[in-house]
């Protein structure tokens, strides 16, 4: 039995970002990634979304991110990842589905299939893109037109000439509003009213965003998105869909769907062609379920030691790309309080072998 200090599940900016640190502190590991390629979910993007779209790619430690133009983004962002692993030579093994992390006598074993690995700790870094959240409607399945969700997005053009009703309150939303309101006829409904923000979104703003998301997860509590903290922002080109009220416009939530359409509260119809669930994603995290890592408010409570990535009830599992650091503004700090939260769990791990 090959046994490694640590294994990283997932190669995104979090697991890179973590492998990089673990590397440097000396520390054995692999980083097993679940995509053929490098990327991690920026493969997954709509072709549409370029680098200068996106809210920006915080930086991989000792490495500057592609530039904010034209580019795709499913394209530049893969390639510096690419280029990082080799840069670097971190351990990444492709393509590995994990399905589950089981305690055995004292050491972690992770399980992908027919093979396995054996640890000492593990980093989850899985992110939350391949756990889509799509919630329950009355009717829904009656609903003749498209329905597809931010992970199938396909690109404006696909919906050019149809209505289409954006669900959702988060930064995605007002992304595809911004794109679809200047082409075709949009309408946009979310559970809660829109709050925008005003101000400059500084690095400071984001840390203190950050921050609050932390405070949550550190009390147990499931994590909320970093954009609920945030709010709201327009870009410059977003302003042509608000010129034309794609914003304003904002609708409570439909009481059910019907075949060809939405059917308010207030008992108005509204027809539409296509349902866009901008809805978000929840954390990717089933894997761990045999670690019985969530507590009774169903999250997973994490210390405030560092960045806070430490799971309170199993200090040899770390988490990074849940809660605040499951956005480009956390992810790569927390890659390196990761690494350092392995090494005081191998510290404690052996403290405790020579007291025995």
């Amino acid at each position: 039995m090959n046994l490694l200090d640590s294994i990283v599940i997932g190669a995104g900016q979090a697991g890179l970002s973590a492998s990089f640190h673990l590397t440097r502190l000396g520390i054995s590991h692999v980083v097993l990634d679940g995509d053929s390629e490098p990327g991690g979910a920026w493969r997954h993007r709509w072709d549409a979304l370029t680098m200068r779209d996106v809210h920006g790619v915080a930086e991989l430690p000792g490495a500057t991110p592609p530039p904010r133009d034209g580019r795709r983004a499913n394209e530049a962002v893969p390639e510096y990842f690419a280029a990082y692993e080799r840069e670097h030579r971190l351990p990444v093994i492709r393509p590995v589905r994990v399905d589950r992390v089981d305690d055995e006598e004292g050491l972690l074993v992770v399980r992908a299939g027919e093979r396995q690995w054996h640890a000492r700790t593990v980093i989850n870094a899985t992110g939350t893109w391949t756990h889509p959240f799509l919630p329950h409607y009355p009717g829904m399945e009656t609903f003749l037109g498209e329905q597809l969700h931010t992970v199938d997005y396909p690109g404006p053009e696909h919906f050019r000439g149809k209505r289409v009703l954006v669900v959702g309150g988060g930064a995605s939303a007002v992304q595809f509003l911004g794109a679809l309101a200047p082409i075709t006829d949009t309408l946009w409904a979310t559970r809660r009213e829109a709050v925008w923000r005003t101000d400059d979104f500084t690095p400071e703003a984001g840390a203190a965003a950050v921050a609050l998301v932390e405070q949550r997860v550190a009390r147990g509590l499931p994590p909320e998105s970093v954009v609920s903290v945030t709010g709201l922002m327009l870009r410059d080109q977003e302003r042509e869909a608000e010129r034309l009220g794609a914003y304003a416009a904002r609708r409570p939530m439909f009481a059910r769907i019907e075949p060809d359409g939405v059917r308010w509260a207030d008992g108005a119809f509204e027809r539409v062609d296509v349902i866009l669930w901008a809805t978000g994603f929840r954390p990717a995290i089933a894997h761990l379920a045999p670690l019985h890592l969530r507590n009774k408010s169903g999250g997973i409570q994490l210390d405030r030691v560092g960045r806070g990535t430490t799971a309170v009830r199993d200090h040899r599992i770390q988490l990074v790309g849940y809660g605040p650091s499951a956005s480009t503004i956390g992810a790569n700090r927390a890659g390196r309080s990761a690494a350092m939260g392995v090494q005081r769990a191998l510290r404690e791990a052996s403290t405790r072998s020579r007291s025995v």
